[in-house]
């Protein structure tokens, strides 16, 4: 999948990560990027599409899908951390955590995959995949990788590239709040973009993806990204 000449949408698209997506997109030759968020912001390039989308609600889905029909790479990055305890956090907590990081991007690309033929589809997973942590997050990107591999299948037929894309911490205000080295939002992006353009179906955007990929491949990886006994 070449990004010169494409049209992208971002989801999450004022975040960190959202914004390297845009840019980035754009530095490599997509002739427009439409940059969507539940309260978009404004954009000075004139090649990026400000659009409103919520991805919890289908009808504003729905919507963004008629608005952007003319996209052939989807990029689902938008995600929340969520209820910080399966046991004790309200069940609607842990719900709006997996409609935001797993029915949403679910979803989208139902609804913009018949204009994705040929194109491709980047789901922005974590490497808390395959590490349990306390919480709704770790479970949700966990079931979101499964939910990646299966569509892959499934859009196979269409020549649709389906990219899971895994990273560790990196510095966006979504982990402001946490004291532990970072990754750059724009080499985590960079790196993404490179293996979409370089056909692979997995990235692995910074070294903590890649031990813990090892780990889980060594069967050394535990809870916590503790080794195993």
């Amino acid at each position: 999948m070449e990004l010169a000449g494409s049209v992208v949408l971002v989801t999450g698209a004022n975040g960190g990560l959202g914004r390297e997506f845009v840019n980035q997109a754009l530095e490599r030759g997509a002739t427009k990027v439409y940059a969507a968020a539940r309260r978009p912001d404004s954009w000075s390039d004139e090649r990026v599409v400000a659009l409103r989308l919520d991805v919890t609600d289908a009808a504003s889905i729905s919507a963004a899908a008629e608005a952007a029909a003319d996209v052939t790479v989807l990029v689902n990055n938008a995600g929340i951390t969520g209820a910080g305890s399966l046991l004790a956090s309200p069940i609607e907590e842990i719900r709006e955590t997996f409609e935001t990081n797993l029915f949403g991007p679910l979803e989208l690309t139902r609804a913009f995959a018949p204009g994705l033929e040929g194109g491709a589809v980047v789901d922005v997973h974590s490497a808390l995949s395959w590490i349990a942590i306390p919480g709704a997050y770790s479970v949700t990107k966990a079931a979101f990788w499964g939910l990646t591999n299966s569509l892959r299948v499934e859009l196979a037929g269409q020549s649709t590239q389906v990219l899971g894309a895994h990273l560790g911490y990196t510095d966006t205000p979504m982990t402001a709040g946490l004291d532990v080295p970072k990754a750059d939002p724009a080499d985590i992006v960079a790196r993404i973009y490179d293996a979409l353009e370089a056909g692979q179906d997995e990235a692995l955007a910074d070294e903590t993806s890649l031990a813990v990929r090892a780990g889980l491949s060594n069967n050394t990886i535990g809870a916590f990204g503790a080794p195993a006994a």
